[in-house]
């Protein structure tokens, strides 16, 4: 087996080879993006034949992102540690295996659990791509390599959703997670067959596992927490010892963490690098905006098809618009930073983002999808070229508010930050639209007449959101107006969800234009390696 030192340069590789990285690296990025996309766009079938709850849903999207978040940094670290290959191949066998278990779980407990193993896959196997790529290509070779494979990740991200609509629509959710069955199994034929191993020799000899299970205690804890309270409603919720415990477990855990990085002699996230102004805004700016932009989408998804009545193929489409805009964009944007500096895009994009929100947040109940293009389609138009602006902007002032020394640890401490946002906001804004419905519903059905027995059955529905089903019992006339009180609902706990949305992204214009210089200047890597050294004579005190 052919051992690469990455620690200083790329070890020339027969050109047979760099086509079978490429292969791999494509093909377990395209299960991530491809399951991640197409899931939301499947979630309301998938509720349907489950018969799951509005919190179910939740934990389905977030018993994975949870994992994914907290781990995806010693995912990396183990690759540079203890092989790339190794620890890829590993994570693509999980992620396929239970992407497997996903398909065919009867119930909603064993999809959670499922796809709580997936997300321990996908921290596995994310962070490895480009470093299986960066290692396998030489530097005349490697900008070209790097560029199909974002090539290929903007078709799986645009596929996605379009995918997961016509599966859905077929009744075969279940493939959402099948399709990544060949995936893997050729992925890891390549990897296996043709792909060296590769580590960092000078990478650091030791784990910060101390710091992960502190992440994945307090994140999880916070999102337990917020999908009880909106489960249970606020007032049974603030009474509930369980749900009090678990929100005061997440805050002190995440306390604990930050206590222990700075202690850490090998940091999963070095507290050295936040001591620069432009990475500390920027990344704070990455946890509003991407909060925001989660919170909306996840539940544009089921308002278009639970609510508005749109076909699960026709609804995958609508986002084509953001995904080509955001692609088209980028490659514009990136430049902005070099002729105007990074705090002019980094607020005006946001800005139309949160323009974007407000006007998802407009339409109430439509004519379906004739009515597309006069309410939904200039929102997500104007949110894909707020994003556009705002990607590739954001991505460089990440990488240039450090040395290239820290440039991959800085990367990989802002992909961690987005899917900490992913997994709060999903919490969160879940949290707010399940009090929302069940406030609204009840407020609507005491003006409906209905028997206490009638009200109580119609209002236990609240659980299901936008899944909510009008009892057989009811005469045609009440379950006319039951339906009508169920769409409402959701809309009016959709709407809060994009205004507080809007209120995030404009938050984090507001940041960008006080806090963010209009030049970049590296932080010293004396300071993050002062500080390193500081935590390891701590520890040895």
């Amino acid at each position: 087996m052919m051992r690469v030192n990455m620690a200083d340069k790329t070890t020339e590789q027969p050109r047979r080879f760099e086509l079978w990285v490429l292969v791999a690296a494509i093909l377990a990025s395209s299960m991530a993006f491809i399951d991640g996309s197409a899931l939301n766009v499947a979630l309301p079938s998938l509720q349907e034949d489950l018969g799951a709850t509005g919190s179910e849903v939740l934990w389905i999207v977030n018993g994975y992102l949870l994992m994914l978040a907290s781990l995806i940094l010693v995912g990396g670290s183990l690759g540079d540690l203890y092989g790339r290959r190794r620890v890829f191949a590993l994570g693509i066998g999980l992620f396929t295996a239970a992407s497997s278990a996903c398909g065919l779980a009867p119930n909603t407990g064993v999809l959670i659990g499922a796809r709580v193993v997936q997300g321990l896959g996908a921290a596995l196997m994310v962070p490895g791509s480009l470093a299986i790529i960066s290692a396998a290509f030489p530097p005349g070779r490697r900008g070209r390599a790097i560029g199909t494979w974002s090539a290929f990740s903007t078709i799986t991200t645009i596929g996605g959703p379009v995918i997961g609509g016509f599966l859905a629509q077929a009744g075969l959710w279940r493939f959402v997670f099948f399709i990544n069955l060949p995936l893997g199994v050729i992925a890891l034929y390549a990897l296996l067959t043709y792909v060296p191993e590769s580590r960092n020799e000078q990478a650091p000899r030791g784990l910060d596992i101390r710091g992960a299970l502190l992440n994945v205690l307090a994140l999880g804890a916070m999102t337990y927490g917020f999908i009880e309270l909106g489960r249970l409603g606020i007032v049974a919720g603030l009474q509930s010892p369980l749900v009090l415990g678990a929100l005061a477990v997440g805050v002190i855990g995440l306390i604990v963490f930050i206590l222990a990085e700075a202690k850490s002699a090998h940091p999963m996230v070095p507290l050295g690098l936040f001591r620069s102004r432009t990475f500390s805004g920027v990344n704070l700016m990455t946890l509003f905006l991407y909060a925001g932009l989660t919170g909306v989408f996840f539940f544009t998804s089921l308002n278009l098809i639970q609510i508005q009545n749109y076909s699960e193929s026709f609804a995958g489409l609508t986002f084509i618009p953001f995904t080509i805009l955001l692609a088209l964009l980028s490659h514009w944007s990136g430049g902005l930073v070099e002729r105007y500096g990074p705090r002019l895009p980094l607020t005006v994009g946001p800005v139309i983002v949160g323009v974007s929100f407000i006007l998802l947040a407009l339409p109430g109940k439509t004519a379906g999808e004739d009515a597309f293009f006069t309410t939904y389609f200039l929102p997500i138009v104007l949110s894909g070229i707020g994003m556009g602006v705002t990607v590739a902007p954001l991505t460089t002032t990440v990488m240039g508010a450090v040395s290239t020394s820290y440039s991959g640890v800085a990367s990989g401490v802002s992909n961690a930050i987005t899917r900490t946002a992913q997994v709060l906001a999903t919490a969160i804004f879940g949290a707010i639209m399940l009090v929302m419905f069940s406030g609204s519903l009840s407020a609507q059905v005491d003006t409906l007449g209905l028997s206490d027995a009638q009200r109580e059955v119609v209002l236990a529905q609240a659980q299901r959101l936008g899944g909510a089903q009008v009892p057989d019992a009811l005469a045609a006339a009440q379950a006319e107006v039951v339906q009508a009180a169920y769409d409402a609902a959701f809309i009016a706990g959709f709407r809060v969800v994009a205004v507080v949305s809007a209120i995030l992204a404009w938050i984090s214009a507001i940041m960008a234009w006080l806090w963010l210089e209009n030049r970049l200047v590296p932080l010293d890597d004396a300071v993050i390696q002062n500080q390193q050294a500081g935590a390891l004579e701590g520890d040895i005190l």
